[in-house]
């Protein structure tokens, strides 16, 4: 099955816990312990993610982190080219070395079609849309946990 890397998984859900560019900084070690991310991983991402200005960064007691832009603005595509680089699209599905338009593997034509629909869903989905979906996961295991 294929999927983003669990490195971009990570970063989408973290920041998918973070206010806008005119809301609190949250510290990194608390938006990892509320999303499960590893906070010695989180820190090398978040570096990755300010490099890529999509987070910004504030040492010290009033510091913290939090979106560079509205989560609106945010697509999943440029979180997943700021962690993995953009690279990632262009492996071969087979994993083979050389293999392009010229020299295709046998399973190139499926993997160039199929990479463009998921750039274009990458690029159409918005971090605010991941960040709603686990709203909405967390409010109905609340309502579960309530009703109990």
């Amino acid at each position: 099955m294929l999927s983003l890397s669990s490195t971009t998984g990570y970063a989408i859900q973290a920041m998918a816990y973070l206010d806008g560019p005119d809301g609190e900084s949250k510290f990194i070690r608390d938006v990892a312990e509320a999303t499960a991310v590893p906070p010695a991983y989180l820190a090398k991402l978040v570096q990755k993610l300010v490099e890529a200005g999509l987070l910004d960064s504030k040492r010290g007691y009033w510091g913290g982190i939090k979106l560079a832009r509205p989560a609106s603005q945010i697509t999943l595509l440029e979180i997943a080219n700021a962690v993995d680089g953009p690279r990632w699209m262009r492996q071969c599905l087979l994993g083979l070395e050389e293999c392009s338009d010229a020299r295709a593997c046998p399973a190139h034509e499926f993997w160039k079609s199929a990479r463009n629909l998921i750039r274009d869903t990458l690029t159409r989905t918005k971090l605010s849309d991941v960040a709603e979906f686990e709203q909405r996961k967390n409010s109905k295991l609340k309502s579960t946990i309530i009703d109990d």
